[in-house]
Formats: C-alpha cells, sequence, structure tokens
C-alpha cells in the first residue's frame, strides 16, 4: 500500500479519514508516540473509552504470552464499534512481536494470525503498529508494505526536514518560530544541507533536547527569535565548569541553560551538578540575591527528593531548577564572570 510521511497522516486525520492499518516506525519515539496518540481523534471524544484501545505488546514477549495477547488484538479489533463508525486499536512496541527475540510454536501460530489480520483488514477498525526501526529485509515487514501504510517516523534527512520538524514541534507547543531560528536550531543538531549518500542524518535526540530548552527558555511568549536561539543553543563542549554558575549568579537563564546541557552532555552525573547548584545557593545568594535565597532553598529540596525517588527526568527536573534559580530579578554593579 502507501509509504507516508508524519505530516501527511495527521492531515488526513484532521478529516477523519484513515486507512485500515498502519505501521508507524522508525527511531524518533517521541514523534512515534505523539502520531499514535492522534489516531484517537478519529473517534468523538465522548466514545473513546469504549473505541479506543491500546495493548502493549513490550509486556508479551514470551511465545505463550505474545499469542496471548495477539489473541486479545485480534478480538479487539473485531469487536463493533459502540455509536460510532470506527474503532481504533493501537499496538505500542510492537517490534516485540514484529520481529520476536525467540522462537517457539507458540510465536509462530501468533505471527499466522498478525498475518491473516494484515491480509484481511476489519473494514469498521483502523489499528496502528507503533514500533523502532524494523528491518526491511524481514517477513514482516514486506506483508506491511503490501497491506499497510507504512509511515517513517525516523530522523530528518537534512536541514529543511529537520527545519520542518522544529516548526512542527514548536507549533505544537502553541507557539510561533522565526524560519531563521528553526534553521539555526537543525544546523547545530548536526543535520546535513542535503542527504547524504550514506544515510546518516544530524543527531536528531539532540535536536529534540535543545527544541525543548528553547521553549523552556521563551515560556509565555508568542514567537521565538533568533536572538532566543542564540541564547540557548550552542556547541556540546564544554568551555567553563563554573560558567553555568556565573550565568545563574548573572540572571542569564539562556546562558546558564546552555551550560547545563553542556555538562550533561560531557557526561557529568547529576548529582554533582545539583551539589554545585547547592554551593552557590548556600555560599553566594546571601550576598547577590537575598530576596530569593528562600525560594532557592526550596527549589533545591524539591530537586533533590525528586531526583532520589526519580520523580522525572534528571535533565528537565535540572533545568527546571536552573530556570528557577535566574527567575529572580537582581541588580548588581561591577560583577563579571569569574571563577569561585
Amino acid at each position: 500500500m502507501a509509504s507516508l510521511t508524519p505530516a501527511a497522516v495527521r492531515a488526513r486525520l484532521a478529516k477523519g479519514d484513515a486507512d485500515p492499518v498502519y505501521l508507524l516506525q522508525g527511531e524518533d519515539d517521541v514523534e512515534r508516540s505523539a502520531l499514535a496518540a492522534q489516531f484517537a481523534d478519529l473517534v468523538e471524544e465522548g466514545l473513546r473509552a469504549f473505541n479506543v484501545e491500546t495493548i502493549h505488546a513490550g509486556d508479551m514477549t514470551s511465545g505463550d504470552r505474545m499469542a496471548e495477547g495477539v489473541g486479545a488484538l485480534v478480538a479487539a479489533v473485531r469487536t463493533l464499534p459502540m455509536m460510532a463508525p470506527r474503532r481504533v486499536v493501537v499496538v505500542a512496541q510492537a517490534e516485540a512481536w514484529l520481529a520476536p527475540k525467540r522462537e517457539s510454536e507458540a510465536a509462530a501460530r501468533a505471527l499466522e494470525q498478525l498475518e491473516a489480520l494484515l491480509e484481511k483488514p476489519e473494514p469498521l477498525a483502523t489499528l496502528v503498529f507503533v514500533a523502532a526501526g524494523l528491518d526491511m529485509r524481514t517477513r514482516m515487514f514486506k506483508l506491511f508494505s503490501k497491506h499497510a501504510t507504512v509511515v517513517d517516523c525516523g530522523s530528518p534527512a537534512d536541514v529543511a526536514g529537520a527545519e520542518r520538524w522544529v516548526r512542527a514541534r514548536v507549533a505544537g507547543a502553541g507557539v510561533e518560530i522565526d524560519p531563521a531560528g528553526a534553521r539555526a536550531m537543525a544546523t547545530l543538531a548536526g543535520f546535513p544541507d542535503r542527504p547524504r549518500n550514506d544515510g546518516k542524518t544530524g543527531n536528531v535526540k539532540r535536536l529534540r533536547g535543545e527544541v525543548d530548552r528553547l521553549l523552556l527558555y521563551a515560556l509565555g511568549q508568542k514567537k521565538i527569535s533568533v536572538a532566543d536561539v542564540r541564547e540557548v543553543a550552542g556547541p556540546a563542549a564544554l568551555q567553563d565548569d563554573w560558567a553555568m554558575a556565573n550565568a545563574i549568579e548573572a540572571g542569564q537563564g539562556g546562558e546558564a541553560l546552555r551550560q547545563l546541557s553542556m555538562i550533561l552532555d560531557a557526561g557529568a552525573p547529576p548529582e554533582k551538578i545539583l551539589g554545585q547548584l547547592g554551593w552557590l545557593v548556600r555560599s553566594k545568594f546571601p550576598q547577590v540575591a537575598p530576596a530569593e535565597l528562600h525560594g532557592a532553598v526550596e527549589s533545591l529540596f524539591r530537586t533533590d527528593l525528586d531526583l532520589k525517588r526519580s520523580g522525572g527526568d534528571p535533565r528537565v527536573l535540572l533545568e527546571r531548577l536552573v530556570v528557577e534559580l535566574c527567575g529572580g530579578t537582581r541588580t548588581r554593579t561591577g560583577i563579571g564572570p569569574r571563577r569561585w
């Protein structure tokens, strides 16, 4: 059948149009998950509890469990929709079934059921498989190429594709970005001017991280400028162990986030970074920002607890802390960059 881009699929979903079977595959897990979630829009919100179902294949990897899961999938797809034109069934972590690590008689039977479902899909259901990048040489991938709509959620191939990726990601947060700023972000993440023959692209994980930091820095703004991009994004090489602390002392949020990113990319453990920030608050805030000391201490304690109990991504927790430490309005005279 067809091979579509994520943007083309979103355009069709917005019109209420969908094919019977999809395979969302590629290395960009955020894009895969976000696109899979949008299939629920095919069903009226009040009826989704009856007509939208998600099955997690990653929890069913043994032969018997896989057979059980595929049986549940077939039953879900063949269930008639309730007061809606169709049902939507999503299979998350589908690579566990499509490329099983263990071969067994039960797993072979389960794959046969999946093949039958692909060859003769249910007309009143939309079935969405969400998987990491699959080997295109396998029998299952070839079956999907023949009987399903395959959507590549991998890395953009070049600067132009990465620029579109940035604009879409920023627009999803309800913000607009200057085209030159989006291009700068794509270039900083290492995307080539044109697709390369060897298939290599830029670093989509770094691109995603830079965009997330940019959105955090520009929180509350309606449009992100090139200047905002330059404040946050930068080379992934650590220049100064105390540059982050100096930026926080000066209230320079964008520079502090950029330095934090470089420290983390250099491999520093989050606990060590938190210790440096704790020293900064205890030793310097009483002199340079006394009015902010109480709130800074509370932010430190909260972040320490969140890190210890795995209360979120350590990078995100530290980024939030840095923004909060930079948040106050400070007046300093004659204070320039220095090493403490």
